[in-house]
């Protein structure tokens, strides 16, 4: 899944569509408060206007103080996947009830620092966990190995529940540190920095992280008849 967040934002229409032509899964919107993180992004008006240019799933990745009065405005502007950080919701199951009540997946994202046990209460209610792999608020950042050892915790803590749950990574991922968060147990990973200057190209650089991250994992190349299905979310 790429996030749109080191794309031209005088063109986003134009760069949803070539995102979507390179062969993405999703794609990912990186909102941003100024308070939570240290940066501001999009609102919901400019997703709903991109909306018609993408032919993939949206999903909002919400670094705000207060996303409750929020979640209804970016499910409304098409976002098919509403993520909320732990650290930011008083309420973190009334949150994420209200998010699958407004029609869409629910997700919950922590910080490095904040220790997987955060979430292991919430799963019944929860379609997605992102562990985050840098600190939010900007894109370019290094790859933090270190949250490896939770990833691990939070694959196990998921396959305990027996629930259709997808494992996120988001921050600093390329085609070298991608191998650690698959091994780890991801399976959805969010690239956006390094896959918008990889010298091949957008499409070139989805190949080389599904192909490096089947092989961390141990999967195979999928089927022709499954290879659609196969999921490597860039941001």
């Amino acid at each position: 899944m790429p996030s749109v967040l080191p794309a031209d934002f005088a063109r986003l229409g134009d760069e949803v569509a070539r995102l979507c032509d390179a062969g993405v899964d999703r794609i990912q919107w990186d909102v941003m408060d100024g308070v939570f993180v240290p940066n501001l992004t999009f609102g919901p008006g400019i997703i709903a206007s991109a909306r018609q240019y993408s032919t993939v799933g949206f999903e909002a990745h919400l670094m705000v103080v207060d996303p409750d009065e929020l979640l209804g405005r970016y499910v409304e502007a098409g976002c098919e996947l509403v993520i909320v950080h732990a650290e930011a919701c008083t309420h973190l199951h009334r949150t994420l009830a209200r998010i699958r009540d407004l029609g869409a997946r629910s997700g919950v994202s922590l910080n490095p620092h904040t220790p997987a046990d955060v979430v292991e209460h919430v799963l019944p209610v929860t379609d997605l966990v992102l562990a985050m792999t840098v600190n939010p608020g900007f894109g370019g950042q290094k790859y933090i190995a270190s949250v490896e050892p939770k990833v691990s915790r939070l694959r196990r803590m998921i396959d305990e529940s027996g629930l259709a749950i997808e494992l996120e990574v988001d921050g600093g991922i390329t085609d070298e540190t991608i191998a650690g968060a698959a091994a780890a147990g991801a399976d959805v990973f969010i690239s956006g920095s390094w896959m918008y200057n990889y010298a091949g190209g957008k499409a070139a650089a989805v190949e080389r992280l599904r192909e490096v991250a089947r092989e961390a994992a141990g999967v195979g190349a999928p089927a022709a008849e499954d290879a659609e299905d196969a999921e490597v979310v860039l941001s």
